[in-house]
């Protein structure tokens, strides 16, 4: 098998493609239909990112899925950032879509999400700048080809789309490293005497935590080479169940799990338990509640049903039942066994027990916390 053949045969088998591999006739159609002007290096034009992200249909009949559920506005503000010289900053709660965002748009853009640096804790400045290949430094010196490219690197010089996952989780020394680089679009190779210049096409997009301020705050300095745009959680329970219902398709289908009749039920019932936990107030507004300290994101909703769905296709009769769902409820609620347990069981006591329609649910909760 030679290497292109192994490489179509891991991306069909992959468990979670990249997007440009799962959509990609959908990037393809677009690129079709698509008569705009495009900045240099784009694969789509502005407006076609924006269509990809938000969905809709082509005139030719192709339906394009929403991969976001959210304001316009943001998304188009967003793209026509990637379009100026001015890196985006993905900013919101957990939950919120920020890394799938991201991954879409570099997509969309650059045809490749994959030149992505992980922030954490321990991400050396290497992961941003470059590296060496320490067997060739030694053998032949400082030289071009003992230099290991980090995303960013090989981003600027072919013109594509950089993505920085958990910015403020990096260091504050490795994040002022970036400052060179959005702001001149220069590189440095001090022991070469040389930089790599970015040409155009090339953008980053970062993406962080509001609830990590304080961890590496980003400086003034910074966070001016950003524009930033806050993703913010569903605004009703109609869009949230919406986004939970096609990603939990997308998952299970990955998974080959058999879709869950009735299924839909179960998932509002999630949507409006973590909404109202969330809130601090109950869907009608009467009774007021005590939140637990986990973030109940939309990204943990789709986990829950996910895992729900696995349940009762292995272990049920494949029908999406209370009893699934309850244990992965009960895990996200209650991060704080002390706390959050008190929480959880007066929820269920004063709100879940006396919903019409919700005994089942009730029983299934008691169960699991017991």
């Amino acid at each position: 098998m030679t290497v292109s053949e192994t490489t179509e045969a891991s991306t069909g088998e992959a468990l979670r493609p990249h997007a440009e591999d799962a959509f990609a006739d959908e990037l393809k159609a677009l690129a079709a239909a698509d008569d705009r002007p495009r900045p240099e290096r784009w694969r789509l034009s502005p407006w076609a990112v924006a269509l990809y992200l938000l969905g809709g249909t082509l005139p030719d009949g192709t339906v394009i899925t929403p991969k976001y559920v959210g304001p316009r506005r943001l998304v188009e503000v967003a793209v026509t950032t990637l379009a100026t010289d001015r890196a985006l900053l993905l900013l919101g709660v957990p939950g919120t879509a920020k890394t799938w965002v991201s991954e879409h748009l570099a997509a969309a853009v650059s045809g490749d999400s994959t030149l992505l640096v992980q922030g954490t804790a321990g991400t050396p400045e290497e992961a941003v700048r470059y590296g060496w290949n320490y067997a060739q430094l030694l053998a032949h010196g400082p030289s071009r080809e003992a230099l290991v490219p980090s995303p960013l690197m090989r981003a600027m010089s072919q013109g594509m789309t950089a993505r920085i996952e958990e910015l403020t989780r990096i260091p504050a020394d490795v994040q002022d490293s970036l400052i060179t680089i959005l702001s001149e679009k220069t590189l440095p190779l001090p022991e070469l005497g040389q930089e790599v210049q970015a040409v155009r096409g090339f953008n980053v997009i970062a993406t962080a935590n509001d609830r990590d301020r304080g961890v590496n705050e980003l400086s003034s300095a910074l966070r001016r080479r950003f524009n930033t745009v806050v993703l913010p959680l569903p605004a009703t329970p109609e869009a949230e169940v919406d986004i939970v219902s096609r990603r939990v398709d997308q998952v299970g289908r990955s998974l080959d799990l058999p879709p869950a009749p009735d299924g839909l039920a179960e998932i509002r019932r999630v949507v409006t338990v973590f909404r109202e936990l969330r809130d601090g107030v109950t869907t009608d507004s009467r009774t007021k509640l005590k939140s637990p300290s986990g973030t109940l994101s939309t990204a943990e909703a789709i986990s829950v049903v996910t895992n729900g769905l696995a349940l009762a296709a292995h272990f049920g009769d494949g029908v999406l039942r209370p009893g699934d769902v309850a244990a992965g409820i009960l895990g996200a609620v209650v991060r704080d066994p002390a706390a959050d347990r008190v929480i959880w069981q007066e929820y269920l006591e004063t709100v879940v027990r006396e919903r019409d329609g919700w005994k089942d649910f009730y029983r299934a909760c008691r169960e699991a916390s017991a």
